[in-house]
């Protein structure tokens, strides 16, 4: 048992020497000019250099509030993610943050985890 926790304290303390870390870089214009259609882009990128990331589980969200709206891969691009999120016609200001949700390879099995960005604030702007 002392050995077996031994291990695991060792383990820990390699990963944080390794030097893991990921990054949430936002994309999106801090001002869009108002559209007819109410939906307005939002773009992010994401890097990590934890080994450990089932980069297929990988699964992005733009959360407003208590909703969130999944992102998709942009073209051609490995960690780079987009939507489109509704805004209210008569808001002029969107708080929004980015939410990314993943799997981390593990013994017995993959366990979840998580990174919230900070919160970033987008103006809508009349033309």
């Amino acid at each position: 048992m002392l050995t077996r926790k031994c291990l695991w304290q060792c383990l820990a303390a390699a990963g944080l020497l390794a030097g893991c870390s990921s990054t949430i870089t936002n994309l999106t214009p801090s001002r869009q000019a108002r559209n007819p259609a109410g939906l307005y882009p939002i773009e992010a990128r994401w890097d990590a250099n934890e080994r450990s990331i089932r980069q297929d589980s990988v699964k992005p969200s733009v959360v407003i509030g208590f909703e969130s709206y999944p992102m998709q891969r942009t073209a051609l691009t490995t960690n780079r993610w987009e939507t489109l999120v509704p805004v209210p016609a008569n808001a002029q200001f969107v708080n929004y943050r980015f939410k990314f949700d993943y799997l981390c390879d593990g013994v017995p099995v993959a366990r979840p985890n998580s990174r919230l960005s900070p919160n970033y604030q987008m103006e809508v702007v009349d033309k």
